[in-house]
């Protein structure tokens, strides 16, 4: 929005009383979310003479309102500056809330914070999914991914401002299909490769041989209980899907940690889980929403999976990503959920150990699936009770597990100072867990995780540093700085090692 709106001669603000136009973007997910959209609407129309000189866009999933000048949907950014015009210049509300089935916004690159080393992009928009409870599908239209070229072409350039580290984003990121037949696209994967069109193509024959592996097939290892429509039948000719879009974002540079959210497990085969392996910098932690530990409700969500495809899922998961860690989110009172459908899902918080959760009472959203046609029938104190029994299974079993990694070492990439402590400072391990420790000079980690290294090297936010984590509490590690490494150099110590595209296409001839 913001690489839109300067391109009409509009600039940022960081002061709401001096802005002409205050965007306010939105989620409807969850009631509580809209409620709090509508107090800031509120406030930002008490601001001096807003009324008459300003104009409140909401941008995202809300109903128009008297509050808001203008309403527009996620398909209709590049239509913000006409909108804004148009309640300038007569004073009318304004409005767009157009679903696409084609835009991608594939060709503006968002305005970037100075200063930053993360970065999120956008692989694709909508969701085809209709499970009973989410909102989604009907704010955010039809599954449409990005093409192969545009994707790579923003990650190239977010490596040379030296970003370093990518998450991938979607609704259903693993429901993936990019056009790869464009010449653009294969002009631009062969400049990335340095190579000619033909070494572009022996790149891919050989990272698709490479997902096959011994079972002779990419599309394998779902578990029985999936109704999974990530299937080698729906790969249309000419597009690639997630696993390989995976590897090759991976293989622009060794330097730059990926990760990716949000993906659906009934579209995850083996070909995903086995280039999470394979690629050093690809993130070693994995978002496996469940919802739900109990079949029943999970056929009453429309998940498309059962529990016992779920528990084999995430076992496999394990068995091939050792070290792998899984979070999830959960919701608590669904429609029609009994005490035995709760037990499945705290049983299901023990039996999984997740790292991390997202936890709530169920928020029922009109127009969704559920409030057409099913009852929300479990009172709200059973609800809040319900979620409290699911929050204290999922702490305990964390608890655990972070207890398990004190004597560990990780490369973790530093976020910044510590908020309670600017003495410390804070980073993200491969496996998204959050670790403190102290800000001190120090020298180049060797590999050895017994002592520190001694040296004059400062720490700055965007380095990777080696942490040999020393405590833990429920939600955060403690650690001591080992030293300062790369991704490169601490996957060569502890025996993982870097395959660089040239040297896949001279495996490939």
């Amino acid at each position: 929005m913001l690489e839109v709106l300067r391109d009409r001669g509009y600039d940022e603000t960081t002061e709401a009383t001096s802005a002409d136009v205050i965007l306010i973007n939105t989620c409807a997910i969850r009631d509580k979310a809209e409620a709090k959209i509508w107090q800031r609407l509120a406030y930002f129309r008490s601001i001096g003479s807003m009324k008459k000189r300003r104009a409140r866009p909401v941008v995202g999933l809300l109903e128009a309102d008297r509050l808001a000048d203008i309403v527009a949907g996620p398909d209709a950014y590049r239509d913000l500056p006409n909108l804004i015009d148009a309640v300038r210049g007569t004073g009318a509300k304004a409005m767009n809330v157009q679903l696409s089935v084609e835009e991608t916004y594939a060709d503006i690159i968002p305005v970037r914070e100075v200063g930053t080393h993360s970065a999120f992009v956008t692989i694709m928009r909508g969701c085809d999914n209709a499970c009973a409870f989410c909102i989604v599908p009907y704010t955010r239209g039809r599954e449409r991914s990005r093409d192969l070229a545009s994707i790579m072409y923003e990650i190239r350039s977010l490596s040379e401002r030296g970003i370093k580290e990518v998450t991938l984003l979607g609704q259903n990121v693993n429901s993936y299909a990019g056009d790869v037949t464009s010449a653009t696209t294969r002009d631009f994967l062969s400049q990335l490769v340095g190579e000619d069109v033909d070494a572009v193509e022996l790149v891919a024959n050989a990272s698709s041989a490479g997902l096959a592996g011994a079972q002779g097939s990419a599309f394998v290892g779902y578990a029985d209980g999936f109704k999974s429509r990530y299937d080698p039948e729906r790969k249309r000719e000419g597009t690639i899907q997630f696993a390989e879009l995976l590897d090759k974002v991976a293989s622009v540079d060794p330097e730059m940690r990926i990760r990716f959210t949000s993906p659906h497990p009934k579209d995850f085969p083996d070909d995903v889980l086995r280039v999470i392996r394979d690629r050093p910098n690809v993130s070693k932690c994995l978002h496996m929403p469940a919802q739900s530990g109990s079949t029943a409700t999970l056929e009453r969500m429309a998940r498309g999976y059962t529990r016992e495809a779920y528990i084999e899922l995430i076992d496999r998961v394990r068995m091939i990503i050792p070290g792998c860690a899984v979070t999830t989110d959960i919701i608590s009172g669904f429609c029609g959920e009994t005490e035995a459908d709760h037990e499945d899902t705290v049983s299901l918080m023990t039996r999984i150990g997740y790292e991390q959760a997202f936890m709530f009472a169920y928020s029922e959203r009109e127009g969704t699936g559920a409030h057409r046609h099913q009852k929300d029938d479990v009172p709200e104190d059973v609800k809040q009770r319900r979620l409290q029994e699911v929050i204290d299974a999922f702490r305990a079993k964390a608890g655990e597990k972070q207890r398990m990694e004190i004597g560990s070492t990780h490369c973790v990439l530093v976020e910044g100072p510590s908020k309670k402590n600017p003495e410390e400072l804070t980073g993200k391990t491969d496996t998204s867990k959050w670790v403190i420790f102290d800000d001190a000079p120090t020298g180049s980690y060797a590999g050895d995780a017994r002592s520190a290294t001694t040296g004059s090297h400062r720490v700055s936010p965007g380095d990777y540093v080696a942490v040999r984590v020393t405590g833990c509490s429920t939600g955060t590690l403690f650690g001591e700085l080992l030293g300062k490494t790369t991704l490169t150099e601490f996957q060569r110590l502890h025996g993982a090692q870097w395959t660089t595209p040239a040297e896949a296409v001279a495996a490939a001839r």
